[in-house]
């Protein structure tokens, strides 16, 4: 239980913790973003989400938006990028990296992320987008690669 103590107590974890955090909550805004975006442009996935703005059920306003889309497919791939992170991130903090090392794979993953999130909701022409979703891929499976070098001694 003391090693686990330790390790909680490190400066890897704490990064990590620090990191994890913010793209968590980065991932968590833009579900009111989406619905700040269905709310102003008037358009909602199910019926009786139209009574918010319309005292009667209104057909019409259950349609696709592309703006509305935009946001939801980068909530989408914030989801599948973002999860990974987090638990390879753990094993990773587990490994016991050297703290400028880790530093630098949880700020470039987060950097990548935030610029990821501009890059489609303003949106930024591409490859912004493309290059800011490899260098966040790169980062974790680097981490990936060290878990699995120490674990299976590779």
């Amino acid at each position: 239980m003391a090693a686990l103590t330790h390790m909680i107590d490190s400066e890897v974890f704490l990064a990590f913790s620090t990191y994890a955090t913010i793209v968590i909550l980065k991932m968590m805004l833009l579900a009111p973003m989406t619905s700040y975006f269905r709310l102003t442009r008037k358009v909602f996935a199910n019926m009786e989400d139209t009574k918010l703005v319309s005292s009667t059920e209104d057909k019409k306003l259950v349609r696709v938006d592309p703006d509305v889309e935009r946001v939801r497919r980068c909530h989408q791939n914030d989801l599948e990028n973002i999860v990974p992170f987090v638990l390879v991130g753990l094993l990773y903090a587990l490994t016991g990296p050297d703290l400028w090392t880790a530093l630098l794979h949880f700020r470039v993953f987060a950097g990548s992320r935030i610029f990821h999130t501009m890059a489609y909701v303003v949106p930024l022409p591409q490859p912004c987008r493309a290059l800011s979703w490899m260098v966040g891929m790169v980062v974790t499976l680097c981490m990936a690669y060290r878990v699995l070098n120490i674990a299976l001694y590779l």
